[in-house]
Parts: C-alpha cells; structure tokens; sequence
C-alpha cells in the first residue's frame, strides 16, 4: 500500500472513532447512538465499606446500564453547580440508585435535585434528558416533586414480588413494548427484588396533587405490614421512571441469602427494562466536546472491587 493510500486509510479509521455530534436517523429524528447515562455515586452509610472511600455505586447498577447499549459515568458529589451543569450537557440520562440517606439533606438529594431541575428546563425546551430512579431513587423522585418527603412505613425487604400492575401500565412508554407473556408473568411470578423500609402510600400519592398530576401509577404492591404501596411510576409528560424494587439484581447480583429473582422471566424483566432505559438515552443528543474529555470521564477508568464477603453485593466501585 502507497504511502498516500496509507495515510488516507488511517484518517478514515480515526473519523470512525469519534462521531458524537453526527447522529444517525431514525423514523425522522436523530437518534445517538453512543449513549452516556451518568450513575450519582451513593454516600455510605455501612461501617464495613468506609474505609474504602466515602462514595460508591454497585457494579450491578453499572453492568445493568451497560447491557442496554450504554455507557456509564460516575457522578460525584463534591463538585461546583458549574462542573455539574456542564456535565449534564455532556451525558445522555441519570440512574438514582438506592441507599439509604436524608432525601432533603444529603449531599446525593441535593445533586439530585440539580440534575432533576436541568431536566426539567431542558425537556421542556425539546431538549430530552430521561431519569431513572431505583429504590431509594424512586422514593426521591417522588420528594423532589412533591416538595417533601411523604414515605412511610412499607417493609418490604428480601422479597421478591409479583406486580399489580395499573390500567396504565400496558400503554405506559416502560411497560409498552413487553410481550403479553412477559406482561403476564409480571402479575403473576415473583420477579420484583424488594428491599426497601419505606416507600410511599398509594392513598398519599392520591392526595398529593403534584405527584398525581406529574407521575403516572403503573404498579402497586402490599408491603409485609399491610400498607399499599406505589411500586412503579412513569412521568406524565417528563421521561422520568422510577421503581421501588431492584430490576438490576436480577442478572448481576447472586447472594444466595438475598431473594434475587433469576428466572427466565425475571432476566427478561430485566433485560427489556434495560434496553427501555438505554433507548430513552439515544433520544437525548448531549455529548462531550472532545473525545478526551469523553474517555477520562467513563467509568472503565475505575476498577470495581470484589465485596462479596462483606457485602450483599459482589462488586462496588468505590470513591
């Protein structure tokens, strides 16, 4: 080969490598197709992780997001409004993950509460920017538009549920494309991880006109003391989604004490949900500015480390 070819080879090769701002075309719109969902590292709380960092996020979150054709960032909570606005013009969607901390006080609440407020202006102005909320997730997905914190009391933890699913679920934009039998098996099989204290009563969530106006009921459960319980929810006209139960375990966690559902259906939950999340993410055409910025801000720089022995999970990135 000429060095002319050559040379005209190795420039084509390195234009393949960075294409975030040349999106591809889907039915008429553009779709992105390298997709970034930042993941905003929890605080903890346990005794036996503390000496391994004061931040973390579950490998099980990171693989869950991953295996629906996206990427991942961590989002820490030390940084300025700045740092942070910048970072939300650069990944395509947010993953609140579950813990356990103050849901108006905490440092995780109040970077939260500045993704969810970019969101909100951005998705307004036809700018698509999706949330995700997880257990804990979830309950501060409610808080932030409720203006306060209505959980109570609804133990549900290690058990693995069927859903009662709404009348809404079935053209809910999460549940939509689920085949019947998978919709079936979800009101039926337990295949929802629940490992929650708290959660937010159906009756509240009525009488709440914010969240009833905001956020669609898609399922419901009976927590172990009796209460009912809002399981999963769906915003009206916001891509906001949360669930009280833990789709993620049912591929990445194996703690054989803990009831993580691993049947065929339970993986397909899990799977279609994934994959739901990750295409939501291809709607939202945010990007890095250079392809620099983009490698030294996923999470491959980290190195996840093995906590089966002292954990329910077994493996953590800590920071």
């Amino acid at each position: 080969m000429g060095s002319a070819a050559f040379l005209c080879l190795l420039v084509v090769v390195c234009c393949c490598c960075w294409s975030d701002a040349s999106p591809t075309k889907a039915r008429g719109e553009a779709v992105n197709e390298r997709p970034i969902i930042g993941i905003l590292t929890q605080i903890i709380s346990d005794k036996p992780m503390k000496p391994f960092g004061s931040t973390y996020i579950p490998a099980s979150y990171v693989k869950y997001i991953e295996s629906g054709g996206s990427r991942v960032m961590p989002v820490r909570l030390t940084l300025t409004n700045a740092e942070y606005a910048n970072i939300f013009r650069s990944i395509n969607g947010l993953l609140l993950i579950g813990g356990a901390v103050d849901l108006e006080t905490s440092d995780f609440a109040r970077v939260a509460n500045i993704f969810y407020r970019l969101a909100l202006k951005a998705n307004e102005g036809g700018d698509y920017f999706p949330i995700w909320g997880t257990c804990m997730g979830m309950q501060l997905l409610t808080v932030m538009v409720a203006g306060q914190n209505l959980l109570t009391s609804t133990p549900a933890q290690n058990i693995a549920m069927p859903l009662n699913l709404t009348a809404g679920a079935v053209s809910s934009r999460m549940f939509g494309g689920f085949p019947s039998e998978v919709m079936t098996a979800l009101t039926q099989e337990p295949l929802t991880g629940n490992f929650h204290h708290y959660g937010v009563q159906v009756e509240t969530f009525l009488q709440n006109e914010y969240l009833k106006s905001f956020y669609t009921i898609l399922s419901t459960n009976i927590a172990e003391n009796g209460v009912h319980f809002v399981s999963t929810i769906e915003g009206r006209t916001y891509p906001f989604y949360g669930v009280q139960w833990h789709p993620e375990v049912n591929r990445f966690q194996w703690d054989s004490k803990l009831h993580f559902p691993h049947s065929r259906h339970a993986v397909q939950v899990s799977s279609l949900l994934a994959d739901f999340f990750g295409n939501e993410g291809r709607k939202s055409l945010h990007h890095f500015d250079n392809p620099e910025k983009e490698a030294s801000a996923l999470i491959y720089n980290y190195t996840p480390m093995y906590a089966g022995n002292f954990t329910g999970y077994e493996q953590i990135y800590f920071f």
